[in-house]
């Protein structure tokens, strides 16, 4: 009886910093945040946007005439938040809300500190509570609040000039995900710690796609069958590498080159060592080079072997 191996999982996280400049308007939004400010954004037909862009949503006039807001304003509708998430506004279970500021014509969305979702319904009033410490950014409102006062807070009616302008910002993007390389991956990378190389073959076409995908791609069949592969393989096509990636501890110039493995079906990636980069050439016979406790070759090197006649690796290009 064949017992299947547990699929392989793995927690994933992808993130960069995206750094972008900003216009005259968000510059004045963002400041004024900063400054514990509200600005809006007024149209030509006299609505004003909150927050506030650079061009007529219905229009597309450029925008330009800021006007201040009061930090208070009404609930138009709102979800229960009842796990917050890394990076949220709150730690605690809050409410997303948008809210209508006072003298804005449209809602803001935000986060809503509140005792439970009974406490929460549209057409609640809220105000503004602002961070202790503030930079230029949304999370310069911690959140709103509950208020009970049902008129707008006065307004000094701020033309958006400051001394110091935020005109840059940096946002934090991050993406956590759980990737799983399902079933036939999982047995290609189980084998690669045995130090062999395994594909499986397509039972229509009979091709052996090494690394396996479940599936034939081109007869659209599931492949079950496992075929060892390799060790030796042969070099199809290549590239000569002269820019140093980060955080590789690979000097350049190097090779990196499609190597069609014995019986496999297709060419997959690897880097050429052992030889003078401008010694690689098409047909030369390579085998792979394992580290020690390395889960995968770290590179192919020449086998010494006659290098392998065009006509036996051409359809693998």
């Amino acid at each position: 009886m064949t017992v299947e191996a547990e699929v392989l999982k793995a927690p994933l996280v992808v993130e960069f910093p995206f750094t972008r400049s900003l216009g005259p308007v968000q510059s004045a939004f963002l400041t004024g945040l900063r400054e514990q400010v509200v600005l809006g954004v007024r149209t030509a037909d006299g609505r004003t946007l909150v927050p506030p862009v650079e061009y007529d949503p219905v229009t597309a006039d450029e925008l330009r005439d800021l006007v201040q807001v009061a930090p208070t304003g009404t609930v138009t509708t709102w979800a229960w938040n009842h796990a917050p998430r890394r990076g949220q506004p709150l730690d605690t279970p809050f409410a997303w809300v948008l809210v209508r500021l006072d003298g804005a014509d449209t809602a803001l969305l935000h986060a809503l500190d509140a005792p439970g979702p009974d406490a929460v319904h549209t057409g609640m009033r809220v105000r503004v509570r602002w961070a202790a410490q503030r930079s230029g950014a949304i999370t310069d409102i911690a959140c709103f609040e509950p208020h009970d006062s049902a008129s707008g807070s006065e307004v000094s009616g701020h033309d958006g000039q400051f001394a110091s302008m935020v005109t840059g910002i940096v946002a934090e993007a991050r993406l956590d995900y759980t990737y799983s390389p399902g079933r036939a991956q999982t047995a290609y990378i189980n084998a690669l710690a045995e130090r062999r190389i395994v594909g499986e073959r397509c039972p229509s076409c009979r091709k052996v796609y090494v690394p396996p995908r479940g599936a034939c791609p081109t007869c659209g069949v599931a492949t079950a069958e496992q075929v060892e592969v390799g060790p030796g393989g042969t070099v199809t096509t290549y590239c000569i590498v002269n820019i140093k990636a980060r955080n590789l501890d690979i000097e350049v110039p190097y090779v990196y080159a499609h190597i069609a493995l014995d019986g496999a079906g297709l060419a997959l990636h690897g880097r050429i060592g052992g030889i003078p980069y401008d010694e690689v050439r098409m047909g030369l016979r390579v085998e792979p080079v394992w580290t020690e406790g390395g889960r995968y070759p770290d590179h192919y090197r020449p086998t010494g072997e006659p290098d392998a006649d065009y006509e036996t690796y051409k359809e693998l290009l």
